[in-house]
């Protein structure tokens, strides 16, 4: 089922948006989809949904954190993992990505995104992410994907990444080692990948933990924005420029049933050259906000 046509947008919208519109339709055309007769893919994909979702999202990565791609000639294809760094308090670090492989990379791939179980309980919020490629971050739901020939983006940083305050900016935190057992089982390559400006988008003063946790919540960050502007500040964000750095792709073997050390010295090499990019995009950018 094709995407509809931006002539359906109405008469009033921007040449821009309605070109980005165009733009998104034609590489959702080239990506490597497998839909049903209705439109959809195994996993609850509707590239019209997604496209709908994605065009506010491919605004800001064109006109607000213009975004700067590098190597991406490194994405290899079939089934990969792509392990990326992880800050900002609000995940448009994960956007970007995705953005960048679809708009940007060739063909055109859509990275899936692995989501917390709870965020299926926000209403409305589970078929949103569904539709637009999303699903619950469990290691079979990941397996398979890859195994399907899928991207799949992970921040084995987590929260603790995302949420750290601001004076310890593009300082990895603690990974966790399930990525590295998914690939190991699913036999994919690794792309590491280096994000620089999504820490400077929001800069974090603390994280009440604690509290958090009493509101059933993964992390309470306190930031120029949270909670001064109650829920609408948790995806307020500085005009930041965004360099994704995309690293030459590493192949693991092994069990996947290893001891915890063993895996570990394996997320170690993944760490170090997600450093490494991080590294080369701070000595190379002009400043924050270039």
């Amino acid at each position: 089922m094709p995407p509809r046509s931006s002539r359906d947008l109405p008469a009033l919208v921007p040449d821009v948006v309605r070109d980005l519109d165009r733009e998104i339709a034609e590489r959702f055309a080239k990506a490597p989809l497998r839909l049903n007769e209705y439109g959809y893919d195994p996993y609850g994909l509707s590239p019209e949904s997604a496209r709908r979702m994605m065009l506010p999202t491919g605004l800001l990565y064109r006109h607000y954190f213009r975004v700067d791609t590098h190597d991406l000639d490194n994405i290899p294809p079939g089934g990969m993992l792509l392990i990326a760094n992880h800050a900002g308090q609000f995940a448009w670090d994960g956007t970007m990505l995705a953005m960048a492989m679809l708009l940007e990379a060739e063909p055109p791939r859509l990275a899936r995104g692995m989501g917390e179980y709870f965020l299926w309980r926000v209403p409305f919020f589970g078929l949103s992410a569904s539709r637009s490629g999303t699903t619950v971050g469990t290691p079979e739901n990941c397996v398979r994907m890859l195994e399907d020939g899928e991207c799949v983006m992970v921040f084995p940083e987590g929260a603790k990444g995302a949420n750290k305050p601001f004076r310890k900016r593009y300082q990895l935190q603690r990974f966790g080692m399930g990525f590295m057992r998914i690939a190991l089982e699913s036999g994919v390559p690794i792309v590491p990948v280096g994000i620089v400006g999504s820490e400077e988008q929001q800069p974090g003063f603390a994280n009440l933990e604690s509290l958090g946790a009493r509101l059933g919540l993964p992390s309470l960050p306190i930031t120029i924005t949270m909670p001064w502007f109650g829920p609408l500040g948790a995806a307020m964000a500085l005009p930041v420029k965004y360099h994704i750095y995309f690293g030459e792709p590493l192949q693991f073997e092994g069990d996947p049933n290893e001891e915890d050390a063993a895996i570990e010295q394996r997320v170690e090499v993944v760490k170090a050259s997600i450093a490494e990019l991080i590294a080369r995009g701070l000595r190379e950018r002009p400043g924050i906000f270039s």
